[in-house]
């Protein structure tokens, strides 16, 4: 089957494949580069919304990297994943010191902040038509089905074996040349849109014929599962304060760690905690608990306990400390903001709730 794969690929992809992706018009290597980093961890679907705001706040390397963190930031408020459009930013800025273009070689690109082997590979697959390999979520379920490759694909020699598939199914010249853009994209599609996790279209599949797991019935169980671990349980106490004239108190995150870099309310292991560094600020009114917020990261689960306060009067303190700031509530769309936070303040804003934009929640990771 790996003689004739890439060609039988590419005959499905021209009939059903998806020609239509906004970043394959044009398919410059930064277009496709932010497509790339956007796909990790998230659908299609959901992505192209936040990819066409993107591209309009965005339009090329140089306006990225000119742009502060914080615009970045809000452009990918509720995408999820936020280390990517830091990553995304950091990269920028250093191709801009380097002259200013993303490297056509595969090393140094994937030496770059958040891009990696697969990603740089798929990046100049696409951009430059070179002949590479990539190794994204779907290429490995189909992989792991066609060739009936157990084991879970994240250990050393399951993802090795992975990648010596996917190299040799590559086309090899002359069906190659100037159609690797073509080909990265069709390997991609098959497992997006037939060799789907969940409810395969096995019978539209042009390989059924030669797919090891569904002639031993193992579609359901390939690629093998992570091994299961408890999820651990985390709280935090989310201070909420206004200023007694409509405003709240928002600081920003570390630069690493949970939500590095997005602005959120501050946060506290326990509600004493937060009384105290709240009594800090000023004199303040009397404290409300509102409703647990539950939030589900990869590793953990979250459950925030929303403090409000209102300050009667405030101390210097405020003044001195850059990481906190007082936002006009209509002006929460410029920020970024964690998916849970944002959903706090949007249900507090009731029918206002439309400046915060129809942005879809995804699982996030740090």
């Amino acid at each position: 089957m790996t003689t004739d794969f890439a060609r039988r690929l590419l005959d499905w992809h021209s009939l059903h494949g998806r020609h239509d992706l906004p970043w394959q018009h044009p398919r410059s290597a930064y277009r496709v580069w932010v497509a790339e980093v956007m796909l990790q961890q998230t659908q299609v679907a959901t992505v192209i919304p936040y990819y066409q705001r993107f591209m309009e706040a965005f339009p090329d390397l140089a306006a990225l990297a000119a742009a502060p963190l914080d615009a970045v930031l809000a452009h990918w408020a509720g995408l999820g994943y936020y280390s990517r459009a830091r990553n995304l930013h950091a990269a920028a800025q250093r191709c801009m010191q380097n002259g200013g273009e993303l490297p056509a070689d595969a090393a140094a690109l994937a030496e770059l902040p958040g891009i990696g082997r697969s990603t740089a590979a798929a990046i100049l697959a696409q951009a430059h038509d070179q002949r590479l390999a990539i190794l994204d979520g779907n290429v490995r379920r189909v992989l792991c089905r066609m060739f009936g490759i157990e084991g879970w694909p994240g250990e050393r020699e399951v993802e090795r074996r992975l990648w010596q598939l996917s190299e040799a199914l590559l086309p090899a010249p002359p069906l190659a040349e100037g159609r690797m853009a073509d080909y990265t994209q069709a390997i991609m599609d098959l497992g997006a849109t037939l060799c789907r996790r969940a409810r395969p279209d096995c019978p539209r599949c042009p390989f059924r014929a030669d797919c090891v797991a569904l002639r031993r019935d193992q579609v359901a169980d390939l690629p093998t599962s992570r091994p299961r671990k408890a999820v651990p349980r985390r709280r935090c106490v989310a201070l909420w304060i206004d200023d007694g004239r409509g405003q709240w108190l928002l600081e920003r995150r570390p630069p690493v760690g949970i939500w590095g870099g997005l602005w959120s309310l501050p946060q506290f292991d326990s509600r004493a905690e937060a009384e105290g560094w709240a009594a800090a600020l000023g004199r303040l009114g009397e404290a409300t608990a509102l409703a647990p917020v539950e939030h589900v990261f990869t590793h953990f689960r979250l459950t925030i306990e929303p403090l409000r306060l209102r300050l009667l009067e405030a101390s210097a303190r405020l003044a001195d400390n850059a990481a906190l700031d007082w936002i006009d509530p209509a002006r929460l769309g410029d920020y970024g903001l964690p998916a849970p936070i944002r959903r706090l303040l949007q249900a507090e804003r009731g029918a206002q709730a439309g400046l915060f934009g129809a942005m879809p929640d995804t699982a996030t990771s740090l």
